[in-house]
This record gives C-alpha cells, structure tokens and sequence, in this order.
C-alpha cells in the first residue's frame, strides 16, 4: 500500500486470536442467525476494528492521554464461519502507525459492529520497530456490539505495572477501566438488571435465598441491619420481591435461567456444555424421582437392604411406567432424549471408591477413622486438651460432656487420660457445640433427628486413630419446655465380650453411633467446610481485585487465575443448591436452618487462621518447629491431608514469595500503592464488612503481610477446594459412609425399633439414615460435583501462556509449576508405602486430592470423578 508522493505507510502487522460464538452455544442456539448476522454485519457495517494507542506520544488536543491511531478493519472475517463447538480462529489487522511519529502502542481499542459477541483473547503485533520482541495486547474478555457498552473496549499490553509504573499518557485509560467496572462511569446504567454484557462487579446481600412471595422466606444474609452476619455476593439488580421489598427476586425456570455475572465471569463454552450435562443428569436422576414420588406410589420410600443401595452402582433402580412423564417431555422435549422411560433402569451411578475395592471396608473403625485424616473433611480432628471435653457455649446450661475415664480406660492401655493428654494421644472430633444451639429447630424438621456429637479417638503406635467413645448429646429442657438447661446424653463404645447375638446388638449399636457422628460431619462439611469457608468467603475477594486492581497490576496477574468461574458457580449454587427447597435442604439435616447455621459460625471466621501453618496449630495437631522446613512438625506423622497439604501450602507462599518481591522491594512500595491498599480497604470493609472490625486483619503495610495474604487467597480457591471437593463422591456417593440426615432417635430397649435392631440391624441401620429419595437427589448432585472439567486448569499452570511479559515473573512461575511436579511425584510414592497405613486404608482407595496434576505422570488426564487434582480456583 502506498500513499501520497509514492511514499510507503508505515505499518504494523498484527495478529488477532479471539473465539466467536459458536453455533451451538447452549445458551444461544441458532444456528441460521449465527451465520446469517456475522456475514451479513460484516458486509454492510465495519465489522470488528482495533485502533491503536500510544504510550510515548500525547494527543495533542489532549496531553494526558496517549496519541489514538486509525480504526483498522479486521481482515477476512466471512472466510471464516462460525465454529460448531469451541474454537479459536486467528485473524490478519494491518495498523498504519508510524512508531517513530506515533511511538510505543501501549493499549488498544477494539469495536465489535456485529451483532453476536466474541471472546478476544489476545492481539499480537511482531517486528516493532524499537521494541524488544513482540507486543501483546491481553484481553480473555467477550466483546459485544459497540453500541451496547457507551464507552471503549480498551485492552492493554501484558506488561506488568504497579500504578506508579504505568505509562503516563496510559494512566487516565487505566483509572476509566476501573471505574467502568466498578459501574461508576457516568454513562453507565445502574436501576436495572444487569444484562449479559454488562460488566459491573457491586456487592450485594444473600437476599435472594427465599421465596416470600410463595410463601417461602428466608432471612437475608449480611448487612448492618441483619442479625445474620455474612460475606457479600455479586449484585445482579434485579427487581425487589412484592411481599419483601428487601429480597431480591428469583428466576422463574432457575435451571434453564441464570443470575447476572459479569459475562468474563462465566463458564466458557466447554466448561458450560460438561457441567450443563451433568446439572442435567442429575435433574433426569435426582429431580424425576421425586416427581415420580408425587404422581405415582410404585417407588419404594426405603431401601431394600444394602444390596438394594448397591445397585444404584451395579445395574440402576427399574423405572416403573408414570404416565404423567409423557406431559412432561411434551413440555420439554429436549429432556426425552436424557430422561431414562418406564421399563428402563434410572442411574447406573459410577462406582464410588469407598466401595469399588471392598464393599464393607466403610464400616470397620479403622476407615470410619481414617477418614479424620485423609477424608473428605480432614481438617476439622483437633487434640483433646482437657477430660472430659468442655463445651464453650453459654446459656445452655452445663454442657460438658459425660465421658468418663470408665468408658475410655481399656482403650489406653497403661496409659492414665492425664498421661495420654501429655503423650497427644487423644483427639476429638468435636461437633457438639456446632449443633446443640439449633438442634430444637433441626428435629423440628420433618422425618429429621439429629444429635449434638463427641467423637474420641486415640493415637496408636502406628499412627492409626481408634475410635473410643461416641457421645450423642440432645438438648434437655426445663420443667416447662422452654429453655435449654443442659444436655441430655449417653455415651456409646465399640462392642466388646459376649455371646454372638448380644455382640451383633452392641456392633448395630455402635455403628448407628458412629452414624449419627457422620451425620453432624457431613453436614458441616457441606455447609462450612465447603460452601463457607471456600466458596462464599473468597467471593468478596472476586469483587474487589476486579474492582480495585487493574488487569496490568502485579496482584491482579497473580490472583485472577484463582478466581476462574467462581462467581458463576456461586449464582448456580443459590439458585439450585442452597436456595430455599434446594438440594441443600432436601438432602442434609439442618434443612432450612442450614444458611443460618453458617451465619453463626462466620462471625468467628478468621482470615490469617485458613493458612494451613496456622490451622494446624489451632487444632493443636501440630506444633511450631523452626527446623522443620514447614515451620511446624505434625504430631501425627502419617496424616495425609496435613502431610501434602504442607507440601503445597510451602509451594504456593515460595512462589508467591518470590514473585511479591519482583514488584515490591521494600515495605513502603506496599504502602504507597494506591490500587493495593484500595483493594484491601474495600475487602475487609466492604466485602467482608459484617467483621471489619476484627482486630487479626492485615494491615497490608509489609511485604510479609501481603504475600502471606495472597498464599492465603490462592490456598483456600485451589488446595483447600480441592481437598473438600473433589472427594465427594469418591467418599459420600455411597451414603452409608457419609449419611446427610438421620431420622429417628438411637433405638433403646423395649421398643420396636430396639427389636428391628435385634433381628434386621441391616434395616435398622437404613430405617435410621438418609432416606432412598434423598439418597437419590444427594447422590445425584455431589456426583455433578466432584467432576472435573475438561478444561480445567491447574495449579501450576497458565490458560494463557502470554499472561505477562515479565521473564522474571515468567521463571519463578516455572520454578513452581516444576515444585509441584516433585509434590505430585512424592505423594504417589508416599501412597505405595505399605508402612503408612492412613494413605489407603481398609478401603485400599489412596488420598489423591492434593495430587497438583500439574503434569499427566500417572498417564491419566484428571477428567470426570477422580478424586484427585487441584484446580486452580473454585470453578464448580
């Protein structure tokens, strides 16, 4: 191309990488207009154009923003139709840019004129004239039409800038950018729902929960006017109930439907298409179930026996003919082709571990446990500081427990309990103070019996914890029935002596105790172990880093991996899963009382307490130790969740470390950046401001303080996560092991279920649990649960190759991701070793869930249920 006087242009080539709506979006599907809109918008409008901004060279008519060059077309946009399924399709965009007039490009425009959006992922410019390598505009950000935003799409090279750093004909770019996504630039619309292609991050209150206006109400979660402190949630604006102003309204068809998330927030296409399938799975395997209940009688309320659970795994459960089913696929066509028919069998669930190898391991003590050390809840054990145990809890009487040395001395051996406590011999896993509070409002519920439970164990030499003595504690009330005045309880040990029939009693016995214990952990797990302190606590933080930290900040780089599709997994989660009659409810014993619960316990949340170091000491499982290279030696050696835990916690703040200090040498660079310290203002008082005032917050005036934080953030996304996720149907996908609900008191003599116990103690044992229906809808949902996608991300890895331009940066992150090679190596070597028995256990199933998978060492991809792998961020 040559212009006036023959004079060639100067031009820059550059290469666009983007991904455009595919053809068969689930969400969109249309497979005429998807082809139809683009070639016909890209013959009669200017398609997609980029321009150009400088970072060296001023506008002259304004000085402190960057020279904006020529809008240059996208080339060769109908040559390439719309990909049937996932795909990137790179394009040609000449600049005419001088950079000897123009200078160093430092950010550009991009207007998408079509209708249908695009996800741009990357523009790259080679062969800059005085520029060392290429230039890399980084996006990962779906780009609408232009006249949806009423402001520029402005995307920035990958270069890694503190405030103070950034190019100064850049800065006002940079500040509009923030201020766009905080939803306070003046040509935004904040009184109405958000749309998918806004990009607003606001916080909000969990008052979308309830259903008011069906008579279905619960309380709201958060905010100075609640007594129901809580983390804050992605705002959606969506209208006020009629009844209660102060909820927000729900979806009518909540799993076809979906809240407002900034659209960069959402699964992308795979991701949505794997976990779609599942979610609709587990409607055809846990939702029709239950409509079969209402139409027809023919599904059995119970099971047989345990051969009966046995094939929800081996066969499935035959679906009688319900005649209502045809309306419904008449309704919802789709649903036929997934829907299992009358006559056909329903489910056929993958095997769970817990009972792939050896179908009774679960019930041995051994395994029941094992499991407080390499479980799906394995960071809840404690050690017993005092005997017996004492209850913190004030006004409910006393409530301190009724173990006695009797129950507990032959189980010691020469040691006295004084002598055990000193030698950290003896644990508890501890749930009574966590439930006692609400176990009146709990038994309240239908088919629902719960007690408060102590769990003793002791340490054996070889590093095995003997279960002791169970305590069921329920409340004891006074003369009126009023008020809780202490705890009514008895105390159940493992069978000993005796004729057959009298041992087979006590081992029932034993084993409904042991149940009834699992009980309380499984919901606290579900409740607090997951959804709390993992999925709702690190959303604030989702919020303010994309509200407060631009795309070019070190920390944002840093963080936003650990953030992948958490906000879009939260909203499915109140939508389906912990909203009121979600599968929370239905399926685990708090039922609806089960947020408040949460509520409670978050008052005492403690964010410098969730660094593993930290945590361990609190329990008391571990001691500081400065010769350990942890910092901490464990006062059970063979504790599986500890033991790589620790490996991977030292890892993360290593490489965290490492990379801080690229971009802050010294304290006063933390204390004078003003992105960094608004950030962390706007998390504690903003994000996390029902407990603002709580003096253990950082103060983000240190170096340390900043790096311990950030290892913090990406241990609870990814590690912690993983470690309480990913197992879930490994362990509980065969419900005996993990019941969610018990439904009638512990049996006791002289009454008929005392007699079932006597002739049928497998009946006894399932007539006490999680009931067939709820066995079925639970199953169902924590299988779509614990699946890996098949685009996820690890830790250790990068989406995006090109995420910074920094090689320092670059060589540290390599120098982690080889780490975790080593960890992943070393556990896999310490799960061969037949001296440390709590790796496999009588289930012979290995503790798999923080393998980093940063590499395919055991030949297998970490796809599906495999209860192993950590993600980099929690994305399901």
């Amino acid at each position: 191309m040559f212009g006036f006087g023959l004079f060639p242009r100067a031009q820059l080539k550059g290469k666009v990488l983007l991904q455009r709506r595919n053809v068969l979006d689930l969400n969109h599907f249309d497979l005429s207009n998807a082809i139809s809109h683009d070639t016909w918008d890209e013959l009669t409008t200017k398609g997609v154009t980029c321009q150009l901004i400088s970072s060296t060279v001023a506008d002259h008519n304004d000085g402190c923003r960057g020279l904006v060059g020529e809008e240059e077309r996208v080339e060769h946009w109908v040559m390439h139709l719309p990909p049937l399924t996932h795909g990137d399709t790179t394009y040609d965009v000449t600049f005419d840019w001088d950079v000897k007039k123009q200078g160093i490009p430092g950010a550009v425009i991009v207007r998408n004129y079509h209708a249908t959006q695009f996800l741009l992922k990357t523009i790259t410019i080679d062969d800059v004239p005085g520029h060392d390598g290429p230039i890399v505009f980084l996006a990962n950000s779906w780009v609408y039409n232009t006249n949806t935003y009423h402001y520029d799409r402005i995307f920035f090279t990958n270069d890694t800038r503190l405030p103070s750093d950034m190019p100064v004909l850049l800065r006002p770019y940079r500040e509009e950018e923030l201020q766009i996504l905080r939803g306070d630039h003046p040509k935004q619309k904040n009184d109405r729902a958000y749309q998918d292609h806004d990009r607003v991050y606001r916080y909000d209150l969990y008052n979308d929960l309830g259903d008011p206006d069906n008579k279905n109400p619960r309380p709201t979660l958060g905010g100075p006017d609640s007594p129901y402190p809580y983390p804050r949630r992605g705002r959606t604006g969506r209208k006020p109930m009629k009844t209660d102003p102060t909820c927000e309204s729900r979806n009518v068809m909540p799993l076809f439907q979906q809240f407002y998330v900034p659209r960069d927030e959402c699964f992308n296409h795979v991701k949505k298409a794997d976990f779609t399938a599942y979610l609709l799975k587990a409607v055809s395997a846990g939702i029709l179930p239950l409509a079969r209940e209402m139409f027809d009688t023919v599904v059995p309320r119970e099971f047989d026996d345990f051969e009966d659970m046995y094939k929800l795994y081996e066969g499935g459960l035959k679906i009688p003919d319900i005649p209502a089913m045809d309306l419904v696929f008449k309704v919802f066509p789709p649903l036929k082709s997934i829907c299992p028919s009358g006559g056909s069998y329903l489910l056929k669930m993958p095997m769970p571990e817990i009972i792939n190898n050896k179908k009774l391991a679960w019930r041995t003590d051994e395994e029941f446990a094992r499991e407080m050390l390499a479980g799906l809840n394995p960071h809840i054990i404690t050690r017993l500081r005092e005997f017996p145990p004492r209850s913190r809890l004030e006004g409910y009487g006393d409530q301190t427990s009724t173990i006695t040395l009797e129950h507990i001395q032959h189980s010691l051996g020469r040691l006295t309990v004084e002598k055990a406590i000193a030698d950290n011999r003896l644990f508890i896993l501890d749930h009574h103070d966590n439930f006692m509070p609400q176990l009146l409002k709990i038994n309240s519920l239908q088919n629902t019996f719960v007690y408060a439970t102590r769990t003793l164990l002791f340490l054996q030499d070889d590093d095995t914890l003997k279960p002791i003595a169970i305590e069921l504690s329920k409340p004891q009330l006074d003369e009126l029935g009023n008020k809780v005045v202490g705890a009514d309880s008895k105390v159940y040990t493992p069978p000993s002596s005796g004729s057959e029939s009298d041992y087979k009693v006590q081992d029932t016995i034993w084993q409904l105790a042991k149940a009834y214990a699992a009980v309380n952990d499984s919901a606290w797990h579900g409740l607090i172990s997951h959804w709390l302190h993992t999925h709702a606590v690190i959303e604030p933080f989702v919020i303010a880093t994309n509200r407060q930290l631009s795309v070019t900040h070190p920390i944002y780089k840093l963080l936003q991996p650990h953030y992948r599709d958490t906000m879009m997994i939260n909203a499915l989660a109140r939508q389906v899963l912990i909203s009121a009659g979600g599968f929370f409810e239905m399926t685990v014993c708090p039922g609806e009382y089960a947020l408040r619960i949460s509520s409670e316990v978050y008052k005492n949340w403690n964010f410098t307490e969730q660094a593993l170091p930290v945590d361990l000491i609190k329990r008391g499982v571990a001691k500081h130790d400065t010769a350990s290279p942890y910092g901490v030696s464990l006062l059970i050696k063979d504790y599986p969740y500890a033991v790589d835990g620790l490996a991977v916690w030292s890892a993360i703040e290593n490489w965290v470390d490492e990379y801080v200090k690229i971009y802050y040498p010294c304290d006063d660079v933390v204390r004078c950046d003003i992105e960094l310290q608004a950030w962390w203002k706007e998390v504690r008082e903003v994000g996390h401001g029902d407990i603002k005032d709580q003096p253990w917050w950082p103060k983000m005036a240190t170096v340390k303080e900043l790096v311990r934080s950030c290892a913090t953030i990406i241990w609870i996304a990814s590690a912690l996560h993983a470690a309480v996720n990913f197992g879930q149907y490994s362990y509980a996908g065969y419900l005996p092991n993990r019941p969610t609900v018990s439904r009638r008191p512990m049996p006791e003599p002289g009454t008929k279920e005392y007699e079932e116990v006597e002739t049928n103690p497998d009946m006894a044992f399932i007539h006490t649990i999680t009931s067939q229906l709820q066995s079925i809808i639970g199953v169902s949902v924590i299988e779509v649960l614990s699946n890996h996608s098949s685009d996820e991300v690890y830790l250790g890895q990068r989406d995006e190759p090109q995420w910074t331009s920094d090689e320092k940066a670059k060589k540290v992150f390599e120098k982690f991701s080889k780490k975790l090679i080593d960890i992943e190596m070393s556990i896999m070597s310490r799960n061969r070793d037949e001296n440390l028995k709590n790796r496999n256990g009588p289930a012979q199933f290995p503790y798999m869930l923080l393998y980093p998978n940063t590499s395919d060492i055991d030949g297998e991809n970490a796809t599906g249920i495999t209860a192993k792998g950590i993600p980099n961020s929690i994305s399901i």
